[in-house]
């Protein structure tokens, strides 16, 4: 009998910074589903998002669909195959969608196998950030922890501490070698230096930072979720 895994509240860049782990057998009467780890130490079997589409594609045939969806973190394609293909029928660009569905790989490429999507409202979007935010700190404190303790105990110890604390040895090897750099300072700083009353336009940190626009795009939500920064008018940032 297959296990069905809770579909976890997260943000699309923890799924594809992440590490995929096939399915396998478990014995002969059980199944492993597959999975990603995050970059903060969480499986992550089946996903529930909440992003813009950008993107759809249906076959000819109508057995095979996609849509592309956007959550400002990153970009993730969902698909249905078959009788699901349905599932996509009345959505289009710029839909505000929730997509749940398995966390599943071909060909090098991470996508969502769906189950569920459905339009929310606008407010959706941010009360689920705030929700990810509160939990993601927790992990981000947790993952700090064990890469400082990485330097200075045993590696027995740490697998130890890390058991207590309810990680595995396959997610603390994740974790451990993650090295995810915090872009936020910088981004706040550029911001506070070239204000000049009216706010920074985005095009701005791109040439300064000389960043792929995805991490800068990252960073900048991370701060507006945070509280740091906020947008005066589109496209223009100033610190809190």
């Amino acid at each position: 009998m297959v296990k069905r895994y809770v579909a976890k509240k997260v943000r699309i860049a923890d799924i594809t910074n992440g590490k995929y782990f096939p399915g396998s057998r478990e014995g002969e009467d059980g199944y492993k589903a597959s999975y990603v780890v995050t970059p903060y130490g969480e499986k992550i079997s089946r996903a529930n998002v909440v992003a813009t589409i950008t993107e759809k594609f249906v076959s000819e045939e109508n057995n095979y669909a996609t849509i592309t969806v956007d959550d400002g973190t990153d970009a993730i394609r969902a698909k249905a195959f078959g009788e699901d293909v349905k599932l996509f029928g009345s959505f289009e660009s710029g839909n505000l969608v929730i997509v749940v569905g398995k966390v599943k790989e071909y060909q090098g490429e991470v996508y969502i196998n769906a189950e569920v999507i459905r339009v929310v409202e606008t407010n959706y979007q941010t009360l689920r950030r705030l929700e990810i935010l509160e939990e993601l700190n927790k992990r981000k404190a947790l993952v700090e922890n064990l890469r400082k303790m990485q330097r200075h105990f045993s590696e027995e110890d740490l697998k130890e501490y890390a058991k207590r604390m309810g990680i595995d040895e396959e997610v603390l090897d994740v974790v451990l070698e993650k090295k995810e750099l915090d872009y936020k300072p910088k981004v706040l700083e550029i911001i506070d230096g070239l204000d000049d009353g009216n706010g920074v336009e985005i095009a701005k940190l791109f040439d300064i930072l000389k960043l792929p626009d995805i991490v800068v795009e990252r960073t900048i939500d991370e701060l507006i979720a945070d509280g740091s920064i906020y947008e005066p008018l589109p496209g223009k940032f100033k610190k809190i």
